[in-house]
C-alpha cells in the first residue's frame, strides 16, 4: 500500500488507467464517466492551479461543498500540495463556516456556489485572515456578485490555469508527502457545541483502505452509490476504498426517488449510507404492500415471517449467534438445522415472488450495503436478512477516520457491529475501571493507526480524548460477545447520534429551553432515531400564576402540568426558543415532548454537581421516551 492518498491515486492511474473511477451527472441528468487517468490528470490540473495561487505545504483550504465530482478532485489537488482541507456541506451555516474557516486559519477557500458565497461574505469582517474564494458552480457569475474584497475564482479558471503546467512540478510535491502528515480537519461538535477540528493524516485513512478488503470483497468492477456528505468521515473513506480498489464511485443523494432511479441506472453493488436510508427503502416496501393489501399483502408478510425465521436458523447452524453468554454451539446447530432445512423450499420461492422485486429496485447486482453513523434498528436488520439483501452494520468516529468495527461480508453476526478492525484494539471498561468480559457493559476505548493527530489548536481536549497510551475514550456503552463481536447499548457521553448520521450536542438546545421562564429543565433525547424529543420538568411556580392568569383549572399539580393547556404553552415555547432564528438547524428541532410531573433527584436523576445523568434518565423514563418515538 502507498504511504500517502496521492501517491495512491498515481499508482492506481497506472494500473487502472481506463477503468472508471467516477459516474457523475452532467447538467441533462446523464451519468458521465471519469477514468482514473483523468482523475489523477485533473487533480494534477487543479493542484497545479492552487499553487499558482498560492497554497503550499501544512496550508488549510475551505472546502465548503455537498457532493459533486468536482469536490473529490479539489480533495485530491489539496493533498498532492501537502496541504489540508477543511470541509463542510451547504447546510452550514454562516456562522459555523466563519468559525472553521477562521479559527483553522484559511486564507483560500473553496465553495460550491452563490449561496456559499454570500454565506462567507456576511463574515468576511471576522475572518481576517481569509482572502480569496473559488466557487465550484459553472453557472456563477462574478460579475454579477458583490463579493467585496475577496479576490474571487472560479473552478474552471483554476483548472484551466494548470492545465499548461508541468505535471512533474506537482509529483515532485507528492514525492514530498509523509504519511503522517494532516490531510483534513474535520469538525465535530464538542461538548458545549463549539466544533473541533479532527486533524487526520494519511495513514489514518489508508490503515482502512488496506483493511476493508480484508472484511468485504471489493474490487475493479464494483460500482459504489455515494449518497452521504461527501466530507463525513464515513464517506471519505468509501471513496479512499473506491479509489485503492479500483472500483467505480457514483455521485447520487439520499432523496428516495432520486437514489432509486440512480440505482437503476448504474446498477452499484456497494452503498454506504446511515441507518435511516436503509429504513426507508423498508419502509417504503411496507408502504407500498400496505397500499396494495389483499392477498399479496398478506403473501408479502408470509414470506417475510419465513425469511426471518430461516435467517435466524442459518445464523443458528453457520454458528453466527451473538453469545454474550455462553451457548452451546452443537446445540444451537441441533435447533436449527430442522427449520434451516424444512423452511429452504418455501424461502427460496419467498426469493422468487417477493423479495426479487426488491432486488431489482436495487439495481439487480447489489452484493451489501454498509451502515453506520448510528445504530442500526434492529426491525431494519431483520428485515433485510430476511429478504435475503446483505446488511453489514459497522462503526466508528470521525477521531478514528472513521471505522473500528465492521461485520465481515463471509460471516456477519445480526445485532452487532462486528469484530475489532483489522490492526485495531478494542476494550471495554467498567466503572470500576476493570475490563469488562463478555456480556458486561463498559465505555468502549480504542486504539490502532486509524487514531486522528488530535484536535486542532485544542490540546487539552485532545489528552481528554486520547489517553497517553494512544486509548481513545469513544464515549459509548458496549458489550462484547465470547467470539469478540462488539455492540453498542447506549452513550456515557452527552452526543446524540440521529438515524441520518446528523450529530448534535444536547446540551447548548437544553440551556436555550431553561430560558424559557416555564422550563426549569430539559432532556433532549434521540439516539438512534430520526428525530430529537425532549423530557421538560416545568417551573412549578410560574406555571401556576400563567395557570391563574388565563383560568386554567386543575385539581392537582400533575394534571396541571399534564393537562393540553400547559402542553400547549411549552409546545409554543419550545417553537420559539429552537428556531431557524437563534440558529438551530432543522435535524435540532424538537418535533415532540413529554411533561414530567415530578422533579429530579440527586442520587436518582441528578448527581451530586445537579449535571443530568442521562444513561439513569434512559432507564428511568424508557417507557416515556418509546412513547415519544412510538
Amino acid at each position: 500500500m502507498e504511504p500517502t492518498i496521492p501517491k495512491l491515486l498515481k499508482a492506481i492511474s497506472q494500473k487502472h488507467s481506463e477503468s472508471t473511477a467516477q459516474m457523475h451527472k452532467d447538467s441533462e441528468g446523464v451519468f458521465q464517466p471519469t477514468t482514473f487517468s483523468e482523475l489523477y490528470s485533473q487533480a494534477l490540473q487543479f493542484a497545479s492551479g492552487l499553487k499558482k495561487l498560492g497554497v503550499k505545504r501544512e496550508d488549510r483550504v475551505g472546502l465548503i461543498s455537498d457532493n459533486r465530482q468536482e469536490w473529490f478532485v479539489a480533495d485530491l489537488a489539496i493533498q498532492c500540495l501537502g496541504a489540508a482541507d477543511v470541509p463542510r456541506g451547504c447546510d452550514s451555516t454562516a456562522d459555523e463556516i466563519n468559525y472553521i474557516l477562521d479559527f483553522s486559519g484559511c486564507s483560500i477557500t473553496l465553495l460550491e456556489n452563490e449561496a456559499q458565497l454570500k454565506k462567507v461574505i456576511s463574515k468576511a469582517s471576522s475572518m481576517p485572515a481569509l482572502k480569496k474564494a473559488i466557487v465550484i458552480d459553472p453557472a456563477f457569475n462574478t460579475a454579477k456578485t458583490d463579493t467585496g474584497k475577496l479576490e474571487i475564482h472560479t473552478y474552471a479558471s483554476i483548472l484551466e490555469s494548470g492545465r499548461d503546467s508541468d505535471a512533474a512540478d506537482i509529483e515532485a510535491e507528492i514525492e514530498k508527502g509523509n504519511p503522517d502528515d494532516t490531510m483534513t480537519l474535520i469538525y465535530t461538535s464538542g461538548t458545549t457545541g463549539e466544533p473541533k477540528g479532527v486533524m487526520l493524516t494519511h495513514t489514518n485513512f489508508l490503515h482502512q483502505v488496506k483493511g476493508v478488503p480484508e472484511l468485504i470483497h471489493v474490487g475493479p468492477g464494483d460500482r459504489w452509490l455515494a449518497v452521504l456528505p461527501v466530507w463525513h468521515s464515513f464517506e471519505r473513506i468509501m471513496q479512499y476504498v473506491a479509489l485503492g480498489t479500483g472500483s467505480t464511485l457514483c455521485y447520487s443523494k439520499p432523496i428516495g426517488s432520486v437514489l432509486l432511479a440512480d440505482m437503476q441506472l448504474v446498477k452499484p453493488t456497494w452503498m454506504a449510507s446511515v441507518p435511516r436510508i436503509w429504513e426507508s427503502v423498508r419502509d417504503g416496501v411496507y408502504r407500498k404492500v400496505n397500499n396494495t393489501g389483499g392477498i399479496k399483502k398478506g403473501l408479502f408478510l408470509f414470506f417475510v415471517a419465513v425469511g426471518s425465521f430461516w435467517g435466524t436458523s442459518a445464523c443458528m447452524v453457520q454458528g453466527r449467534m451473538a453469545r454474550y453468554r455462553k451457548r452451546n454451539r452443537k446445540l444451537d446447530f441441533a435447533m436449527g438445522i430442522i427449520p434451516y432445512i424444512l423452511l429452504w423450499p418455501l424461502k427460496a420461492l419467498g426469493d422468487i415472488l417477493v423479495f426479487k422485486a426488491i432486488k431489482e429496485k436495487l439495481g439487480g447486482h447489489f452484493v451489501a450495503g454498509i451502515s453506520g453513523g448510528g445504530g442500526l434498528p434492529a426491525h431494519v436488520d431483520a428485515f433485510f436478512q430476511a429478504a435475503g439483501i446483505l446488511l453489514l452494520e459497522g462503526y466508528g468516529l470521525t477521531e478514528s477516520a472513521p471505522v473500528l468495527s465492521l461485520r465481515p461480508q463471509d460471516r456477519p453476526v445480526p445485532g452487532t457491529i462486528g469484530p475489532a478492525f483489522p490492526g485495531t484494539e478494542l476494550k471495554i471498561v467498567k466503572e470500576d475501571g476493570e475490563e469488562a468480559q463478555p456480556g458486561e457493559t463498559g465505555v468502549l476505548y480504542a486504539r490502532g493507526p486509524q487514531i486522528m493527530k488530535g484536535y486542532y489548536r485544542k490540546p487539552e481536549l485532545t489528552a481528554e480524548a486520547v489517553d497517553k497510551d494512544g486509548w481513545l475514550n469513544t464515549g459509548d456503552l458496549s458489550m462484547k460477545t465470547h467470539d469478540e463481536e462488539y455492540t453498542i447499548v447506549g452513550r456515557a457521553k452527552d452526543t446524540i447520534v440521529l438515524l441520518g448520521g446528523e450529530n448534535i450536542e444536547p446540551a447548548p438546545i437544553e440551556e436555550r429551553l431553561k430560558l424559557s421562564p416555564y422550563i426549569s429543565l430539559a432532556v433532549v433525547v434521540g439516539q438512534d432515531k430520526k428525530f430529537l424529543g425532549a423530557l421538560i420538568l416545568v417551573d412549578p411556580d410560574n406555571v401556576k400564576t400563567w395557570a391563574g392568569e388565563n383560568n386554567v383549572s386543575y385539581t392537582d399539580d400533575e394534571e396541571l402540568y399534564t393537562g393540553t393547556e400547559v402542553h400547549s404553552l411549552i409546545s409554543d415555547e419550545i417553537s420559539s426558543l429552537i428556531s431557524h432564528a437563534n440558529g438551530f438547524k432543522m435535524f435540532e428541532r424538537i418535533a415532540r415532548f413529554t411533561v414530567l410531573s415530578k422533579p429530579f433527584e440527586v442520587s436518582r436523576e441528578l448527581s451530586a454537581k445537579q449535571e443530568i445523568k442521562r444513561h439513569v434518565i434512559d432507564k428511568l423514563y424508557a417507557k416515556e421516551i418509546k412513547s415519544l418515538f412510538s
